[in-house]
Parts: C-alpha cells; sequence; structure tokens
C-alpha cells in the first residue's frame, strides 16, 4: 500500500536525520532474512507485512535464537494486540499514528539496554549449545564431539540462523579462500552435521535451498 511505503519512508528519514544507518525491507521474508543475520543493533518491525506478517517473523526469529531489540509498530492498538506482540518476543510496542519523537525516545531507549551476554566460547541457538573450543555439540539428547570441519560449518550456521548461505560463501568461510576443496565435499559435511543433530536429538535441522544454499531452521513442533 502506498500509505505504508509513505510510512517507510518516513521513518526511515528521520532515523537517518538523527544519525542513524538505516536499511529497509518490503516483505516478511526478506525481514525475517534481515532479522536472523544478526547484523541490527535494532529493528522497528510492522506487524502487517505481505507475505509474512510480523508476528510470524519475530516468532521464527526468536525460536531461532536471534535477540536483536525489536520495536513493533502496527495501527492494532488493542490490550490483545499488544499482548500478542510482546508474548510473540517483542521487546517494545508502539502503536500507529505515533509522534516522531516518541519513537525516537523509544529507539534510544532500546539503544541504552545492556546486550544480553552470551558467553563467547559458546553459541546458543534454539534448543543446541556449541562449544567451539571443545568442539562440543549438546542437545537435548545429549553431547557429542565434533571433527574441525564439521564444528567450523555448524558454527557458520548457528552465527546466521535463519539465513540461506549460498555455497560458495560456505565454502569461503570454512575452508577458505585459497582452498581447492570440490564443491561436494560440502555436501558430505552436510550429511554429516545433520546426523550430529539428530545424534543430540535437535529440532534444528539444515534445509537444503534449490540453487541457492543451506539453511538452518527449526522443525516445527
Amino acid at each position: 500500500m502506498e500509505d505504508e511505503k509513505a510510512l517507510c519512508r518516513a521513518v526511515r528519514d528521520t532515523l537517518a536525520a538523527a544519525g542513524y544507518t538505516v536499511d529497509c525491507c518490503g516483505t516478511g521474508p526478506d525481514a525475517l532474512d534481515a532479522l536472523c543475520a544478526g547484523s541490527y543493533d535494532l529493528v522497528l518491525l510492522d506487524r502487517m507485512l505481505p507475505g509474512m506478517d510480523g508476528l510470524s517473523v519475530l516468532r521464527q526469529a526468536r525460536q531461532a535464537g536471534v535477540r536483536t531489540p525489536v520495536l513493533m509498530l502496527t495501527a492494532l492498538d488493542a490490550v490483545g494486540d499488544r499482548v500478542a506482540g510482546l508474548d510473540a518476543g517483542a521487546d517494545d510496542y508502539l502503536p500507529k499514528p505515533f509522534a516522531t519523537e516518541e519513537l525516537l525516545a523509544r529507539v534510544r531507549a532500546l539503544g541504552r539496554r545492556p546486550a544480553q551476554w552470551e558467553d563467547s566460547r559458546q553459541l546458543r541457538r534454539g534448543d543446541l549449545v556449541l562449544q567451539p573450543v571443545g568442539r562440543l555439540l549438546t542437545g537435548p539428547a545429549g553431547v557429542c564431539t565434533l571433527s574441525h570441519r564439521e564444528c567450523e560449518l555448524l558454527e557458520l550456521f548457528l552465527r546466521s540462523p535463519g539465513v540461506t548461505l549460498p555455497r560458495e560463501r560456505i565454502l569461503l568461510n570454512v575452508w577458505g579462500p585459497d582452498s581447492e576443496v570440490e564443491s561436494g565435499n560440502i555436501d558430505n559435511y552436510i550429511h554429516l552435521v545433520r546426523r550430529r543433530l539428530r545424534l543430540v536429538g535437535s529440532r534444528m535441522e539444515l534445509v537444503t535451498c534449490r540453487g541457492a544454499g543451506y539453511r538452518l531452521e527449526a522443525i516445527p513442533c
């Protein structure tokens, strides 16, 4: 809708004028990819998005272990709507129409919150805990030890939950730019990591995206 596009442009310009670097997404799937990329300090998420609504985007991101602060924007202002947004994982909820001053104040307030501490010696996503130093993977059904390459591959996906990683990026990050490893080796290690995930009883799964790469996501209950 044109009025929503106009609001998006206005919010973008307001934040940029206040000194923030801003990216915009026009659909729910794009918003989910951006949120799961983990490269943002704060996300403003509209509840009504084409392709996937904001609540679904937020639930999937939180389920994948994303902790980025989220301010939900919506025209739905009933108590039940606000509760639904907060229960889905929003950190704050701002109904439309809103004043520019209040939007900026809420952005500043969320920015002042201390980041959730995450032990640099381990990665937590969904029901998984990976300790890269000891190459230990823990899930609901127990613990297993990974090989060096398995650990590096899984760590890459755990740092990009919900994001489709192309084969070129996997080769670059896990094997390095000067490696002469064949592309087929990726398939072998994807198979091995999938076995490890099943071994520890995880609901996280490496999904094949035909022609695009692979993505780590949680299997629906």
